[in-house]
């Protein structure tokens, strides 16, 4: 009732005061706090939510880091700004950001808006939650568990364990730390003193967290042995039986720097030119050799969901470890990383483990299996297989199976058209979702392909790069790559893509580049 309303409203009678401090009440004033959450949420509405299918819109507005310092008023003050100026500054945050949900930024691996997993992002954003025990965390660790239940049933095994991570460079690290576990349990505690060199095998075409995480542990990037790969991005098994043979001869010998193999990287679809390693192949050399199969499929897992595509993963399910990151192709944001394992016999958990008394207390009144955080090697944990959740309850398998195959029929459209077209040029046919072309300008298609001809394309997609970002049209990505010259990487995943911004993103390039 009334009174009860009254012993809310701090009393200033009954104020104390310690250290200089007056303690009654709360002191953040929540109605004008509520009002600026509500006026922020209509801004993020109207300037990304609805702006973010229009491709009237530009996906960036570009300004030199030195003039972009001076428009955003970077400076912290000793007071605080008033909400309206609070608000100004979020407009500019947004007008100078890049339009990643653009249909026309093309610049990544991840790409478009999806709804649904944006809604379970605000969610958990406002409830803040961390994902470590059951106790502080419920909803999250039975959706988590859910969610990697699933992936593993995709992946082809029977049971399996896994865990989402802060990117699938740091899911590369922990396969690569738990097959060294696997193959040497005593270096968790007794550290890498008295543990023998041990080295890796992975593509030459492999994601370069493979070289960070071997620095990381301690294994060292030397140890890193990359295998040939074949025009087409693939590993050539024949070469990883070789290297191994190599390796092990010389472990035999009692060489001094002899060291021992452990682990193989396959990947399922790179980074460049979205190829998928022959893992049957590369499996068979394992069970040869007794070597730990990690793949890294953080870019081709979602072709999983596929049944039309999923045969690039081939004998995936013979792996003992997989990366696999939905917020890649299937849209969940990011991050949205998971490791998943095929050991069931804990082997992360004890890998991990530190039994922090004062999280993990083993006599509580629930069933303490649910406490996963010891698996990590992070203490907060943010709740990122929510998201894939909230977007898979809402497409169901078969939504996202229709995502994957859109995806790849508009990159077969796009290469077909690039074969059409005067002054574009295919660096190789691709199975997945990225194509890589040349554009050669007018002033260079009658020359003959020799030395100067390729020192000069090289610098035709930097330009165009340049052109493309100052008028805010499209973003998409060009690199050199293994003795190819700057080239572009056309990279398609969102669904908000269509068949005309694939004309349109061919256009444009020989719009921005006919004159070089």
């Amino acid at each position: 009732g009334a009174t009860d309303h009254q012993e809310m409203i701090p009393n200033k009678k009954n104020a104390v005061l310690v250290d200089g401090v007056v303690l009654n009440g709360p002191t953040t004033d929540g109605k004008a706090g509520e009002k600026f959450v509500e006026e922020a949420c209509r801004l993020i509405m109207e300037e990304v939510v609805l702006k973010a299918t229009d491709v009237n819109e530009k996906v960036c507005e570009w300004r030199p880091p030195e003039q972009l310092k001076q428009l955003l008023d970077l400076e912290m003050r000793d007071s605080g700004e008033p909400p309206h100026r609070l608000l100004e500054l979020c407009r500019d945050v947004i007008r100078y950001s890049v339009k990643t949900n653009h249909p026309r930024f093309f610049n990544q691996l991840y790409a478009g808006l999806d709804y649904y997993s944006l809604v379970a992002r605000f969610m958990t954003e406002a409830l803040n939650p961390s994902v470590y025990t059951y106790e502080v965390s419920p909803v999250f660790l039975l959706v988590e568990e859910a969610v990697l239940k699933k992936m593993i049933e995709f992946i082809g095994w029977k049971e399996g364990d896994g865990i989402f991570n802060p990117g699938g460079s740091v899911s590369n690290m922990y396969a690569m730390n738990l097959a060294r576990y696997k193959y040497c349990p005593d270096i968790k505690e007794k550290g890498l003193s008295g543990s023998p060199r041990l080295i890796l095998f992975t593509s030459a075409e492999c994601h370069y967290s493979m070289k960070k995480a071997a620095s990381f542990l301690g294994i060292g990037t030397e140890n890193v042995c990359f295998v040939e790969t074949d025009g087409r991005g693939k590993m050539i098994p024949e070469e990883l039986e070789k290297q191994v043979w190599q390796a092990r001869k010389e472990k035999a010998r009692g060489r001094d720097n002899g060291a021992a193999p452990f682990l193989v990287c396959a990947t399922s679809g790179t980074t460049v030119l979205g190829a998928f390693d022959p893992l049957d192949e590369i499996a068979d050399i394992c069970e040869r050799h007794g070597l730990w199969l990690h793949v890294d499929a953080s870019w081709g897992g979602s072709a999983l969901m596929s049944r039309k595509h999923r045969k690039l993963l081939h004998g995936i399910h013979r792996a003992d470890s997989v990366a696999w990151n939905p917020h890649k192709m299937l849209m969940a944001g990011i991050q949205c990383c998971a490791l998943l394992v095929k050991d069931k016999s804990d082997l992360l958990k004890k890998c991990y483990c530190a039994k922090a008394s004062y999280l993990f207390q083993q006599d509580k009144f629930y069933d303490v299996s649910y406490d996963t955080g010891d698996k990590s090697i992070q203490c907060s944990r943010r709740p990122d297989a929510f998201k894939f959740w909230m977007t898979w309850k809402a497409l169901g398998t078969s939504g996202l199976e229709e995502r994957v195959n859109r995806a790849l029929a508009l990159s077969r459209y796009l290469v077909d058209e690039i074969k059409k077209r005067e002054g574009f040029k295919l660096l190789l046919e691709p199975e997945y979702a990225n194509i890589c072309f040349w554009y050669i300008p007018p002033s260079l298609r009658e020359m003959e392909e020799g030395p100067e001809f390729w020192a000069k394309l090289n610098l035709v997609a930097p330009a165009i790069k340049e052109r493309m970002m100052k008028k805010g049209s499209l973003m998409l990505g060009y690199q050199p790559h293994r003795g190819k010259v700057n080239f572009f990487r056309q990279v398609v995943i969102s669904p908000q893509v269509s068949r005309e911004d694939m004309d349109f993103l061919l256009d444009e390039i020989d719009l921005l580049g006919k004159d070089m």
